[in-house]
């Protein structure tokens, strides 16, 4: 553990109060920053989304759940892989809690993956979710909102994550966020999408860990997470912590 100065309370006093007066600065950017994040503008949907659920196929205006507000979480799931991303499933261990109240202030929260629904469920029954988790298999859903890369989407040319051209030229997966409003005629419009670590905002224990004495304690991203029922076992891959894009 690395060593800390030891000092008395009275000079502990005036540290904590010059760090107090940053995170108060913090405070008042990340208003600034919401404000300006809710005053972007909308584009609206055109293309007919529809969507494997546990109630049937749906399309996108349906998953609001008779709700004005969609997110959607963006969960790395290809088709055929056997379980879901560790990163992933770190923050959806985070959603079930939130839904809690945000099912009571007009929003309904989702995780949306390209493998099917089949491949899904029984991963959610295994970490002991109760979110809604649907499927985009067969639709343009990941790829149009710049989460997965196939080998389609390669053929049309460069791809882009995070608004940037991807270092990699690989068919793959990556994490983000996708929230929609839907009107009182029925009409539904893109309001915002974050990727990378703009998804940290959503894992609370990330706050729990920056209050802790040894913080994060990472020497890379995530490389302490696993899944949650997974923490007795060595270290394993993390398909979007790890992956270089998903950092920035």
């Amino acid at each position: 553990m690395e060593q800390h100065k030891i000092v008395t309370q009275t000079e502990w006093l005036a540290a904590r109060k010059a760090l107090l007066a940053r995170e108060k600065e913090l405070t008042h950017l990340q208003d600034a920053v919401a404000a300006q994040r809710l005053a972007l503008p909308w584009v609206k949907v055109e293309k007919d989304y529809v969507f494997e659920t546990t109630a049937g196929r749906k399309t996108l205006a349906e998953l609001f759940d008779g709700r004005s507000q969609l997110m959607t979480y963006h969960f790395m799931f290809a088709p055929g892989w056997k379980e879901g991303c560790p990163g992933c499933s770190f923050l959806c261990d985070h959603i079930d809690g939130a839904n809690l109240h945000l099912a009571h202030h007009d929003v309904t929260l989702i995780a949306v993956s390209r493998a099917p629904l089949a491949e899904l469920l029984p991963f959610r029954k295994r970490m002991g979710w109760r979110f809604n988790w649907v499927s985009s298999y067969g639709s343009d859903f990941n790829s149009d909102y710049g989460v997965s890369f196939t080998s389609d989407d390669l053929a049309k040319g460069p791809t882009t994550y995070n608004f940037e051209p991807r270092t990699s030229g690989e068919e793959g997966e990556a994490p983000g966020i996708s929230t929609f409003i839907k009107d009182d005629a029925g009409n539904v419009f893109h309001a915002y999408s974050a990727y990378a670590r703009g998804g940290d905002i959503l894992i609370g224990a990330y706050n729990y860990l920056d209050m802790a004495p040894k913080g994060r304690n990472e020497a890379e991203i995530m490389d302490w997470m696993r899944h949650h029922d997974r923490y007795e076992e060595s270290a394993v891959d993390h398909c979007c912590g790890g992956a270089k894009e998903a950092r920035g």
